[in-house]
């Protein structure tokens, strides 16, 4: 059926313009006043020729519309594939993620996005693509298929970031020989200028966090109504362009205590310019929409995401995507208020109180 389909598509595809233009050749060969040089019949000639031409160019618009629109629908069924909708809950952290994307009337974009509970704590990639739309897609694939398999089977961080690293070269060097099918065999960095911001994250049932950082903004930390990065130290270079030292241990920063939140993003959303080039505040952003009331991370998502619009003109220029993890166990860790101390490693300040309950989800 669908091979008998497919033909009859193209002919009745064909089959409007080749009516307009028999149109066109029927009035130029058999109709008389085609052949006077009279002002009217060079009038009337001329209209003719012109609705042959307008019909031509509007069937041509028409048609091309269809297999955008038709593009964008298998993209957007394959960004859903690849950015699946996150749980509302993981292992007592309440969680909520989006993604906009920069091109115009399109759901695709170059941010990718996981968070999986494993046997060794609830772990998160956040992520950035060089470029953004439809083109991103393959990259946004390849890592976040590594990611999905290797953080269950690696027990450190570090081993999930060589497992994304030999990923991406993967993909990078089969793209290259797809792109340069006449070059034989892929060089070794077949695409030096293309490279990925990755954030990895563990989060343990103690609520201790643990990070490795390539290149990607550090998340910023919901504290009670204080809005803060969680951590200030250099992140290793992207995945791409730079091999992966040696030693990769991963960051210890500290607790994620009960009632606190973090929010993860790419640069899109902080790099976002009204009209007077002004940036966006994302601090600014995230305190007002957890000032009023103890925030669920969907109410965050929703209130940063109308804020991004409202700034940028309702379309940044760079892809934006946002992931909200809040600590809803019921009980957090001890440890904190028996030293009496910070337990957020280079971040200053009293030890935290406990919180009050919150809504959960």
């Amino acid at each position: 059926m669908f091979r008998i389909r497919l033909p009859l598509r193209r002919t009745l595809s064909l089959g409007l313009p080749t009516m307009w233009g028999a149109v066109a050749i029927t009035y130029k060969l058999a109709c008389p006043l085609a052949q006077q040089n009279g002002l009217g019949a060079r009038v009337v000639s001329s209209a003719v020729f012109l609705t042959v031409g307008a019909g031509l160019v509007l069937h041509v618009r028409g048609t091309l519309l269809r297999e955008l629109r038709q593009a964008r629908r298998v993209a957007g069924a394959a960004q859903s594939v690849l950015l699946r909708p996150l749980p509302p809950r993981l292992d007592g952290l309440g969680v909520a993620a989006a993604q906009l994307s920069a091109d115009r009337g399109a759901s695709v974009g170059g941010d990718l996005y996981e968070a999986l509970a494993t046997e060794h704590g609830v772990r998160v990639v956040m992520g950035d693509v060089r470029g953004h739309g439809i083109g991103a897609l393959g990259t946004v694939a390849a890592v976040l298929g590594s990611f999905r398999e290797a953080v269950h089977d690696e027990p450190e961080l570090g081993g999930v970031l060589r497992r994304l690293d030999r990923a991406l070269a993967r993909h990078l060097r089969t793209q290259a020989r797809a792109e340069h099918p006449s070059a034989g065999a892929p060089p070794d960095t077949p695409v030096a200028e293309e490279f990925v911001t990755v954030l990895l994250l563990e989060i343990g049932r103690d609520g201790e966090v643990r990070a490795l950082n390539c290149g990607h903004p550090w998340p910023y930390l919901v504290r009670g109504g204080r809005v803060e990065p969680l951590a200030r130290t250099d992140p290793l270079p992207p995945l791409g362009p730079f091999p992966l030292p040696d030693g990769l241990p991963a960051q210890c920063l500290g607790e994620l205590l009960p009632g606190e939140s973090l929010v993860l993003h790419t640069d899109g959303a902080q790099d976002a310019r009204d009209d007077r080039g002004r940036f966006f505040c994302l601090p600014a952003a995230i305190a007002e929409a957890v000032r009023d009331h103890p925030a669920t991370p969907q109410s965050v998502l929703r209130s940063v995401f109308t804020a991004l619009r409202r700034h940028s003109g309702h379309r940044p220029a760079d892809d934006v995507a946002l992931l909200v993890l809040r600590n809803e166990r019921l009980h957090g860790p001890t440890c904190a208020r028996q030293r009496g101390g910070d337990t957020y490693g280079s971040r200053a300040g009293p030890a935290p109180t406990d919180p009050q309950p919150t809504n959960r989800l």
